[in-house]
């Protein structure tokens, strides 16, 4: 399965180098290493070689079909064509480690908010730059890490279902991008046109994504015989800059989705400027002039997997559970209302 991270914040930025490449079990470190804590304990399967199994489909592919990142700034507002920040997007077809752009990026470029995504390809899909998340619509960036289950079979399907402005934007083959076009589709029969500019109440957004995760569901179910219907995973993250929705979502009633987890506190030691260091308890990051911790501002950090050592500073979300973060940095948790 791919692997992606996301930091949001309100008034403190991070800068790319700390948060995507400098930590030991940074996300350009997990194209082939894995760091799970507290996943064996939420799998109910007494089996422990089952277990095993299901968390090494979900969670340990070598991850090597490509690298985006998505950081958003105010450029395009303080010239006045725009109302709040817009995505900048790089995405490239080379191990994060081995990219000099990417670590040129990194070195030099801070944001309050950023998406970053490795890619292990699913099925035939095609190696590509477009076919690389994240994927934006507008001020809006969407990601995926999962599998829509027999997507071969129901593309023509969604494609239907998905309005001819978004299908416009959707330049890629995956079943991640055109899961993210039928949710915006769905966002702009709610909120009208040029509703991709304009931010929006995260209850509506939400709305619109359980929407597009039942119509995937329903239509699997109409062209899928059910003695064949597989499962599908969406772990999705979409942001406007401003504000964070997440969800960890598998319709079965017992096999689980890719991990995903969320820190409100791990950005102290993933940023130079205070003190602690991500991969070392009781160590400090080296650097200079560094600030309090109580001075750092209200983040929150939602990833695959932890990018520090501190395994208390991460929270494994739930199956079927939603993560809202509004421009208050509220943590809001839901359940995902979508029948199966």
């Amino acid at each position: 399965m791919c692997r992606w991270f996301a930091y949001l914040s309100n008034s403190e930025s991070c800068l790319l180098e700390d948060v995507l490449i400098d930590p030991a079990h940074s996300l350009a470190h997990q194209v082939s290493e894995h760091y799970l804590p507290g996943l064996f304990h939420h799998e109910p399967d007494e089996d422990i070689r089952a277990t095993e199994k299901e968390i090494a489909l979900r969670n340990r592919l070598f991850n090597a079909d490509g690298l985006g990142v998505v950081w958003y700034n105010s450029t395009r507002a303080e010239y006045g064509e725009c109302e709040g920040p817009r995505p900048t997007k790089y995405k490239v077809l080379r191990q994060p480690l081995t990219d000099p752009i990417f670590r040129s990026i990194c070195e030099n470029t801070s944001s309050l908010a950023v998406f970053a995504h490795i890619r292990a390809a699913s099925g035939d899909t095609a190696i590509t730059e477009v076919n690389c998340h994240p994927f934006t619509f507008g001020r809006w960036s969407f990601m995926h890490n999962g599998g829509v289950a027999h997507f071969g079979q129901i593309k023509r399907h969604v494609v239907n279902a998905i309005s001819s402005e978004a299908m416009d934007l959707a330049k890629g083959t995956t079943d991640s991008e055109h899961v993210g076009a039928l949710f915006f589709t769905y966002l702009e029969e709610d909120k009208g046109a040029m509703s991709w500019e304009a931010s929006h109440p995260l209850e509506d957004v939400k709305r619109a994504l359980e929407k597009a995760i039942a119509k995937i569901i329903d239509i699997q179910k109409q062209v899928v015989s059910p003695e064949k219907l597989e499962a599908s995973s969406l772990n999705l993250a979409i942001t406007d800059g401003e504000q964070l929705l997440t969800v960890r979502f598998r319709n079965h009633a017992t096999q689980h989705p890719p991990s995903l987890y969320y820190s409100t506190k791990a950005g102290v030691v993933l940023n130079r400027k205070y003190p602690g260091h991500p991969d070392r308890h009781g160590e400090d990051n080296g650097s200079q002039n560094l600030k309090g911790a109580d001075e750092h501002g209200d983040h929150v950090i939602v990833a695959s997997e932890p990018s520090t050592f501190q395994k208390e500073d991460w929270h494994l979300i739930q199956k079927n559970e939603c993560i809202m973060v509004g421009k208050d940095m509220v943590v809001r948790h839901g359940k995902v209302n979508v029948e199966f």
